[in-house]
């Protein structure tokens, strides 16, 4: 069960991060990368950074935990930085955060010993399911940490609810932009993959997903009469793309014969 906490001191920010979120720790004493609902894409990056940091984690893949961090008015007066002081004062209640990975640092596809062909399969599948465009050799977004490949970064997913439009539609496509996935190389087991993928996901598991998608993150949403109409949009698109993956799959199977 995700929990919700409460920011309790802002050690850093992470200005890499086109967002620029920061490490925070909360009241569990624990540190976390926050990601904040007053940055620049808003609520829909921490929605997307939510439901596919979930679908990541029902598919066995590694993505640090996530917990709501609720942001106090108070600490933005404190902040001299007049950019982060902005932020701050931006994103004032719910905001997301994932634990944060000590001493991790970023995967290179030159580094060996090369990843795991299934492992390898199963995060592209992934990434094609939630339509990531923010894995690639540009800019991986996988760390490793205590030897182990770990998911990072994913507000970019599910760019379809930047302009929701007929999105049933959408949620059928191949993905081409699958084609510069990072792992793409080594990723020779897709259908199997996509099997696995079937034992764990089904529409009940997005349900639950969605439903814990604050109120306060879908508002402001004009082609939704309510939350609830909007949650439904968001279960459909995901129900819709599963049970159309064979699309994806042999998208990304096309990709990487090109490649090798």
């Amino acid at each position: 069960m995700i929990r919700t906490l409460n920011a309790t001191r802002y050690i850093t920010p992470l200005r890499e991060g086109g967002s620029m979120p920061a490490i925070v720790q909360a009241d569990d004493g624990e540190q976390y990368v926050m990601k904040f609902v007053g940055a620049g894409q808003g609520r829909k990056a921490l929605i997307a950074e939510w439901i596919a940091g979930e679908i990541g984690r029902a598919l066995e893949l590694r993505v640090p935990d996530q917990a709501f961090i609720e942001l106090d008015e108070a600490f933005a007066p404190s902040e001299p930085d007049p950019e982060i002081y902005d932020l701050l004062r931006m994103s004032v209640g719910v905001n997301l955060g994932l634990r944060y990975l000590p001493g991790a640092f970023a995967f290179s596809p030159l580094t060996k010993p090369a990843p795991d062909e299934h492992l390898a399969s199963r995060i592209v599948w992934f990434d094609a399911f939630v339509t990531n465009i923010d894995r690639t050799p540009r800019n991986t977004n996988l760390l490793w940490w205590q030897k182990k490949l770990w998911l990072i970064d994913h507000g970019a997913s599910l760019y379809f609810h930047h302009r929701w439009g007929d999105y049933l539609s959408a949620s059928r496509s191949a993905f081409a932009m699958i084609q510069e996935h990072v792992l793409l190389r080594w990723a020779s087991q897709l259908n199997e993959a996509d099997e696995f993928a079937h034992l764990f996901l089904n529409r009940d598991w997005f349900e639950r997903i969605v439903a814990r998608v604050p109120d306060v993150w879908l508002d402001g949403e004009t082609q939704f009469a309510n939350a609830a109409e909007h949650r439904r949009a968001y279960v459909e698109f995901l129900t819709t793309r599963l049970d159309s993956s064979a699309i994806f799959v042999q998208e990304a199977k096309d990709a990487r014969a090109r490649r090798v």
